[in-house]
């Protein structure tokens, strides 16, 4: 009987010495985890970069906007110059990078293209996913907390999919202040809102996900009288149908004049300008963006006005 009870001795020796052994192998990983997360939300959370992010449409690729951004570092006399990285995912998940973010730059401008860059619904919900994974490894990698966003043509439905089925996972960390589309055909080539397309009427199901506190902007050109020559009218106006009582301010724009045809539209003058007062924080002061804030408590969500562009581009 002494022999057994000298044999439970050890064997419980033995499990309380594994069991510290356990302890020690999941405790300590777990303390430096937690210490490098709480590091990690301690850095985003007094970063002070904001980038503008954009997405172009189909068939565009990751230098669409080098005219673009070039027009935006050229003026205002006295604006400050936003550094520039283009990022490009392919199919097989690889990110390649041309160009790079600056260091002390709060304000960088990012564009993220695809190789994937083909029309169509299930080919908007593929570079949603790709767009993701390129914007993971962004916030990962530069911390911000905030970001504005914009999208030419189909890149608008991109951002769409994304912050109905992706913006959740960050939003608790990661605020997206403003969104700018451009010439963005929510319904494709139906000109009334009325013949619904499934991505349509998959925008309207999911429309309560979008972040209640963001500002939209829609921009459309009017090369003829219905149609920027390639999106109709009624397809741009479709938006409002799915940011309208959602975000807390939704304004559409109509670009008349030179150069106001859809492929034009990224370079065109007046979109520019547009760009620098409503969706660059470094070309807005502070109290017209405190006062824009005040005004968006008011839910005013179907502002419309035309921009006129005479100027060359």
């Amino acid at each position: 009987m002494k022999l057994f009870g000298n044999i439970d001795k050890a064997a419980a020796k033995r499990i309380a010495l594994l069991i510290i052994v356990l302890l020690i192998v999941i405790v300590i990983p777990l303390y430096f985890c937690m210490r490098s997360n709480t590091h990690t939300m301690v850095q985003r959370h007094n970063s002070r970069v904001s980038p503008l992010i954009m997405i172009p449409g189909s068939s565009a690729g990751q230098n669409r906007f080098d005219r673009l951004v070039a027009k935006l570092n050229a003026g205002p006399s006295g604006s400050k110059k936003h550094s520039y990285m283009k990022m490009k995912v392919y199919n097989s998940g690889k990110i390649t990078y041309t160009g790079s973010i600056a260091s002390g730059d709060n304000e960088p401008i990012v564009v993220i293209a695809f190789q994937n860059n083909h029309d169509g619904y299930s080919n908007i919900k593929k570079q949603a996913r790709m767009f993701n994974k390129a914007f993971r490894v962004l916030s990962e990698q530069y911390k911000f907390n905030n970001f504005k966003a914009f999208g030419h043509s189909n890149g608008g439905l991109v951002w769409t999919y994304w912050l109905e089925h992706y913006y959740s996972s960050y939003s608790d960390q990661i605020r997206i202040k403003r969104l700018m589309t451009l010439g963005t055909p929510y319904n494709f080539a139906e000109t009334s809102a009325g013949n619904k397309t499934q991505m349509f009427n998959d925008f309207l199901k999911y429309k309560k996900r979008l972040p209640e506190n963001l500002v939209v902007y829609s921009l459309m050109g009017t090369e003829t009288y219905d149609s920027d020559g390639l999106v109709p009218e009624g397809s741009v106006e479709a938006g409002k149908y799915i940011y309208q009582k959602q975000v807390s301010h939704f304004t559409t724009m109509t670009v008349t004049g030179k150069d106001a045809e859809h492929s034009s539209l990224p370079q065109n003058n007046q979109v520019v300008q547009v760009i620098q007062e409503n969706l660059l924080d470094s070309q807005q002061p502070a109290n017209h963006v405190r006062n824009r804030k005040r005004t968006n408590k008011k839910n005013i969500n179907n502002n419309q006005s035309t921009v006129e562009n005479n100027n060359d581009d």
